[in-house]
């Protein structure tokens, strides 16, 4: 199969970057340049593509209202071309939340070597998106049922919560965060995303939950009511001090080509926390979690994987799957009620006496 893309920028200069690299390619090809959301309008109904790579500032209409627009009446995977700079980034967060399955950064003609890596990572998100599930998007509808109902106190100071996601994980660690109550055991969090968008993903997480989000930070303790997010130049491991938790950062090197890696947080979750940690592993590309999550799982914590129905890709989740990682399977508006139920009723403890 020959996917087809077309690719709406503003710039003549990306438009011809985009195309030059996509048609590289021997199984994709460009069927249309738009250098506006008119003429992408007009060019998705006679060429029906495949994916759309989109910019977010043009003129005419805003990127994000034509995404809107699209993801309405014409739901297709949308890859966001975005700049790499703290107003691109909330931007970028803001697409993700109205149905686009990725994000790439412009490409770089400053050297040979950038712009190869720079190719190669517009490729194969590309490819991703292709493969993505893509429903009706309705941004205005917050995520599915009610916040839940506070976790006793015993619960909540002895307890922790860890979660890894790629691919269509914003959405789905917002789905998941915003049903958790305020009163909540910490929760630790790795989403594959640059360093520059991190810090906007938890901001807009913040917004939107009971619990207060933040970047993590090395060193700081890891308390109840809180999420710390990986911060996306480093890796994030769950750490002791003095008695106490503490989030502590690695720049060591990627592991399953992240870092953060999911990996890394769930074998800490493992050796520190073990039947005191619960563990949920959502939508993404690849393998990344699932060796984590075995040993989560092995060392008495309870664990759950996102179910295919409701992944935008069963990567991840497929492979905690298929190696006996997860306790249970899930689809996505159920996670966060298995996880309060396993933290309230001793989920670990009883899932690891069943084995």
């Amino acid at each position: 199969m020959t996917i087809k893309v077309l690719i709406c920028d503003d710039s003549a200069l990306i438009r011809a970057m985009l195309k030059a690299v996509v048609d590289s390619q021997p199984d994709m090809t460009v069927v249309g340049l738009a250098p506006d959301p008119l003429v992408a309008r007009d060019m998705i109904k006679a060429t029906n593509p495949d994916v759309m790579t989109l910019d977010i500032e043009m003129p005419k209409m805003d990127g994000l209202d034509f995404l809107e627009r699209v993801m309405r009446l014409r739901p297709m995977p949308v890859v966001m071309v975005s700049t790499l700079t703290a107003l691109g980034s909330e931007a970028t967060i803001r697409a993700l939340e109205l149905g686009a399955v990725d994000f790439v950064a412009k490409p770089r003609a400053s050297n040979t070597a950038a712009f190869e890596a720079s190719a190669k990572e517009i490729c194969d998100k590309i490819r991703t998106a292709c493969r993505a599930r893509i429903g009706r998007s309705n941004p205005s509808t917050p995520a599915s049922g009610d916040t839940l109902g506070a976790l006793p106190p015993q619960v909540v100071a002895s307890r922790l919560i860890c979660l890894g996601a790629s691919t269509g994980g914003t959405e789905a660690i917002r789905q998941v965060l915003t049903r958790l109550p305020a009163q909540c055991p910490p929760v630790l969090m790795v989403q594959h995303m640059p360093e520059m968008f991190t810090g906007s993903f938890a901001k807009r997480l913040d917004s939107l939950c009971a619990l207060s989000v933040k970047e993590a930070e090395h060193g700081e303790p890891v308390l109840p009511g809180h999420a710390y997010l990986a911060p996306g130049h480093s890796h994030l491991l769950l750490a002791k001090r003095g008695g106490r938790y503490v989030c502590e950062l690695s720049g060591a090197e990627p592991v399953n080509r992240h870092r953060p890696s999911v990996d890394v947080l769930f074998h800490s979750a493992a050796r520190l926390a073990g039947r005191a940690a619960v563990g949920a592993l959502l939508t993404g590309m690849g393998k990344d979690g699932a060796q984590g999550m075995l040993a989560m799982r092995e060392a008495g914590s309870w664990t759950v994987a996102q179910d295919e129905a409701s992944c935008v890709v069963y990567g991840m989740p497929r492979e905690a799957a298929r190696i006996g990682a997860a306790q249970e399977v899930a689809p996505l508006d159920e996670i966060a009620s298995r996880l309060v139920n396993a933290l309230a009723h001793g989920g670990a403890l009883r899932a690891s006496g069943q084995r």
